[in-house]
């Protein structure tokens, strides 16, 4: 099982820094769980006599923690918690709530509260409560920040850090639907798939390692060669594919080619020894109709069978791009 990243603030020595927001009409209630808070070691407590403003201030910077009186005057508690659940729809609302009515509990649990305590409290039992739905708290964050990452990880080549065959196809996809959207403006997309020469020869030599730092050195000069907003995948093994947005023809494209093509064939140095390697690339052209995904890749393709057959070390243009 993955273990989760989880935050400092969930460690014993760590909690202690949550942030909390107590929230109570009454002065007296207020400075009372300061001092219970502040004695137990807690260092970021704040509060609010006004409920009307809790949202905006959760919203500003949210707490990991708002310790809220049911029954105050103006906004009562239930509105504070309506407003908080909109706010965080499908989070974790960190919300726990006091009432000297004992027959409210049910009721703020209904409306969206994670925890209720009835006034007068008993300090140890509070104190107890608190610390358990910080740490369900932070824990749920840790979680979705994992599984955040874990997305990330799955739209990624391992090796390389490039895109991978998955995200190359929505990146395609997003380039041809604005070439469709700008074809008043000439707009076009491109796609370059390209194939490094004689791969598994130097792969031999060099070793599995030295392999898979030559495919990185690759990875690094296409990415320093093409435009920020332009993709660059790796389908796998020495198969690499470039999504060029917003090309505004087929000399524009070919002009990216030849220089993805130069990039590659610099020399470079692995564990002290030179190598070079050249590519292959074939392009193909989306003026904005016509085709879809797998025709577009399918015409690169071709175009870099043709610059194979070529000699290599070259590029081809996709016949009726």
């Amino acid at each position: 099982m993955k273990k989760l990243n989880l935050p400092t603030a969930a460690h014993p020595t760590g909690i202690l820094q949550a942030r909390i927001l107590i929230v109570d009409d009454e002065a007296a209630a207020v400075r009372l769980m300061e001092r219970v808070l502040g004695t137990a070691g807690y260092t970021c407590v704040a509060s609010t006599r006004n409920s009307a403003e809790v949202c905006d201030l959760h919203r500003a910077q949210p707490y990991d923690l708002i310790v809220l009186d049911l029954l105050m005057q103006g906004t009562d508690g239930y509105k504070v918690l309506e407003g908080l659940r909109a706010l965080e729809a499908g989070s974790y609302v960190p919300v726990l709530v006091l009432s000297a009515h004992a027959e409210h509990g049910v009721l703020a649990l209904r409306a969206g509260a994670k925890d209720f305590v009835s006034k007068p409290f008993d300090a140890p039992e509070l104190l107890m409560r608190i610390r358990n739905l910080l740490e369900v708290r932070l824990l749920h964050g840790a979680a979705r920040q994992d599984a955040r990452q874990m997305e990330a990880l799955a739209l990624r080549d391992p090796l390389t850090g490039l895109a991978n065959r998955r995200q190359l196809e929505e990146r395609v996809r997003s380039a041809m639907a604005h070439a469709r959207r700008n074809r008043r403006n000439h707009g076009a997309a491109a796609l370059v798939a390209l194939d490094l020469d004689g791969f598994k020869e130097i792969n031999d030599q060099l070793g599995h390692a030295g392999g898979d730092a030559l495919l990185k050195i690759v990875a690094e000069r296409l990415l320093a060669t093409v435009r920020e907003e332009d993709t660059v995948a790796r389908q796998g093994g020495d198969e690499f594919t470039i999504v060029l947005h917003e090309v505004t023809d087929a000399h524009a494209a070919v002009a990216t080619a030849a220089k993805i093509v130069a990039a590659v064939a610099r020399p470079c140095v692995i564990d002290g020894r030179s190598f070079t390697i050249t590519a292959s690339a074939g392009v193909g052209l989306y003026a904005g109709s016509g085709g879809d995904v797998g025709t577009l890749m399918e015409s690169a393709d071709l175009a870099l069978y043709a610059a194979k057959r070529a000699g290599k070390n070259t590029f081809r243009l996709a016949v009726g791009a």
